[in-house]
């Protein structure tokens, strides 16, 4: 134990950095744990379209979305959900809502915004775009 102190004395600044990441490491488990968003995979995202009338809600840019879109889905520009300007999806507000972007990186942040907007079930396709057409499930031309 004496070695641990003389450590921290000795190195102030490393002993305060390392705290800093532990901190860091404990806040971001919590919040996973604890975050009204949910991941979901391609399958649960199928089951929750097909058995709760969920809205797949496309964040990516319109060039991207027209290349390809999953069946239903309806787009909304990332710039637009970061002003939580959610014009044409009140009606959804108590359905189970699934973002899609191109890797699920961006789609969580709007989840959130959606979340705090008011809408209950908010979802996030975990892996975006890249994990639906990875599990090899169809795309449409978008429109």
């Amino acid at each position: 134990m004496e070695q641990y102190i003389e450590f921290i004395g000795n190195n102030a600044i490393l002993s305060v950095i390392w705290l800093a990441l532990v901190a860091m490491i404990v806040a971001s488990w919590f919040k996973s744990k604890f975050s009204a968003i949910a991941q979901v995979n391609p399958q649960q995202l199928t089951l929750l379209v097909n058995r709760e009338n969920g809205q797949v809600v496309d964040i990516r840019p319109a060039k991207e979305f027209n290349a390809g879109k999953i069946a239903g889905a309806v787009q909304l520009s990332a710039e637009k959900a970061k002003q939580s300007d959610f014009a044409g999806l009140e009606k959804y507000k108590t359905k189970p809502i699934i973002l899609v972007c191109t890797t699920g990186m961006t789609a969580s942040g709007i989840a959130n915004t959606m979340h705090k907007a008011g809408f209950e079930h908010v979802y996030v396709l975990n892996g975006g775009m890249g994990s639906w057409q990875s599990a090899g499930l169809p795309i449409t031309a978008g429109k």
